[in-house]
């Protein structure tokens, strides 16, 4: 009898502790049921889009959570999203993050930001606007247009691919070598866009690689898409406006490559993260010769900053807490 009486005792004080775990738990276990059903099908996203980054960095992250309760939650889920390549997609602000409406219209409408965190994404999944509706009850949607079309994808995809055959040839051993003979090819059949020729689509590698003209986007995509097929880790770096300072708009490479000596001979498998600017080193001459550097060819930061120590320009102030693994 006494075994029956404890067994009506439990069962329903087991009862109510699950229901006050449910109801103390009711906002997260809501937003986790919303984010399944709007987006039931997302680990598929990675898999179709072949230009999926897997990469994680200091900035920015993957993410499989659409469910923000911070800032940087926010910054991971409009990465993630641009990283898929998708068009269209909605998230919704939990009650828990009071800030979050105020925080995505602050994202939203900061460019700088925005180019910062499109230069974490393989060039091809590259936007050139988000459009950002908020409505009252925290439902998030984003609107995304892609800079390259399919059809240029394909052609670049292509002709990158069959160039790698002929440039990256069997006695390039080192990942210097192998990267300076694709600086080399760029510039040696590239000019600088002067004029800013949009018809010839020099802000994208497509006008690089086929007209054969760029303006610092051309150069600076049409490297991160050899670097990407070659297997390095790459992003690219901005310089814009802001923290008090004027700067010239600039973008360049930033790739992960084994570590090497003064002679460029590799010291291990240790790996490091080095700058290297197409542009800068394919200058304009006013005797309209054609020259080929190697000034910004690979080198760190502290490098950099000695090669830019005779000129005036701030093309290369970047933001060290954005773009922190180039800090060593």
């Amino acid at each position: 009898m006494g075994v029956i009486i404890m067994k009506k005792f439990i069962i329903p004080v087991c009862c109510i502790i699950l229901i006050l775990l449910v109801l103390l738990n009711i906002n997260m276990i809501t937003d986790k049921i919303i984010n399944i059903l709007n987006h039931p099908n997302y680990n598929s996203l990675d898999i179709n889009n072949p230009y999926y980054k897997d990469n994680n960095y200091d900035f920015v992250t993957n993410t499989k959570n659409f469910v923000p309760y911070g800032k940087q939650d926010l910054l991971n889920i409009i990465y993630t999203v641009i990283n898929a390549k998708e068009e269209n997609f909605t998230f919704y602000c939990p009650k828990e993050y009071q800030n979050c409406i105020n925080d995505v219209n602050v994202f939203s409408n900061d460019a700088n930001l925005l180019t910062h965190l499109n230069n974490f994404v393989h060039p091809f999944n590259s936007f050139t606007s988000i459009n950002t509706t908020i409505s009252d009850s925290g439902e998030i949607s984003l609107k995304v247009k892609y800079l390259y079309t399919e059809e240029e994808i394909m052609a670049v995809d292509q002709e990158v691919r069959k160039l790698m055959n002929t440039i990256i040839t069997d006695d390039l051993k080192t990942d210097y070598d192998k990267i300076k003979a694709v600086h080399d090819y760029i510039i040696n059949n590239t000019k600088y866009d002067l004029k800013d020729n949009k018809d010839l689509k020099t802000y994208n590698a497509y006008g690089a690689l086929f007209n054969h003209m760029a303006t610092c986007n051309g150069y600076t995509d049409l490297m991160a898409i050899f670097l990407t097929d070659m297997g390095y880790d790459n992003y690219k770096i901005a310089t814009t406006n802001g923290n008090g300072e004027e700067t010239l708009g600039h973008v360049w490479n930033a790739v992960k490559i084994k570590e090497q000596d003064k002679d460029n001979n590799e010291i291990n498998d240790s790996e490091v993260w080095v700058h290297l600017d197409l542009t800068w080193d394919d200058p304009v001459s006013s005797d309209n010769k054609d020259y080929l550097y190697h000034k910004y060819l690979l080198i760190n930061t502290e490098e950099l900053e000695i090669a830019d120590s005779n000129i005036t320009s701030n093309e290369h102030k970047f933001d060290k807490t954005i773009y922190s693994e180039m800090v060593y």
